[in-house]
């Protein structure tokens, strides 16, 4: 599950850094009835100021009353929606950098001491993660342990180990 908003990879025009936070804030401008709409970023580094394109030249009345209020009040929750949409990634052609803006809750060790585990893996965002990772951190294993389980046969899943998902998935460990 998320802890924090993702960093945005991004290059900083000033400063050459390769990273941006979600400040939170919109930048909404109206043209007669067209509307332009963008998510104001923040350099890590430097502090400059970047926008992505959230609506660009959108009739005002085709934008719902709820939608506008939310921009108008800079919602917090419209920014987490909004910085995870992979459509508004694509047309402004930035990636997310979720290190260290998630946590893995394993519901506690009792699964630890079994022969044989069934688990279902449940992501409460649309977080890219290696499910060698996951699992190696969950079941208390090293990556290189994790990597021979599955060599061997011992770690069974539907999805490919080593490619990243980011959706449910399921696995068998057996010891």
């Amino acid at each position: 599950m998320p802890t924090c908003l993702p960093l945005v990879r991004r290059r900083c025009h000033r400063c050459a850094s390769g990273s941006f936070r979600p400040s939170g804030r919109f930048r909404v401008n109206a043209n007669h009835k067209l509307l332009d709409v963008w998510l104001l970023l923040l350099c890590t580094s430097c502090g400059e100021t970047v926008k992505l394109t959230v609506l660009e030249r959108v009739h005002v009345r085709s934008t719902s009353p709820g939608l506008l209020d939310r921009l108008h009040d800079n919602d917090p929750s419209l920014t987490a929606e909004l910085i995870q949409d992979p459509a508004l990634l694509r047309r402004n052609r930035v990636a997310l950098d979720w290190s260290g803006a998630w946590r893995l809750d394993t519901g506690g060790t009792d699964h630890l001491d079994r022969e044989v585990v069934d688990v279902s893996v449940r992501f409460a965002a649309r977080i890219p993660v290696r499910p060698v990772r996951l699992i190696a951190e969950g079941c208390g294993l090293s990556r290189a342990e994790t990597d021979r389980l599955a060599a061997q046969g011992r770690l069974v899943s539907a999805v490919r180990l080593n490619a990243r998902v980011a959706g449910d998935f399921t696995f068998t460990l057996k010891r």
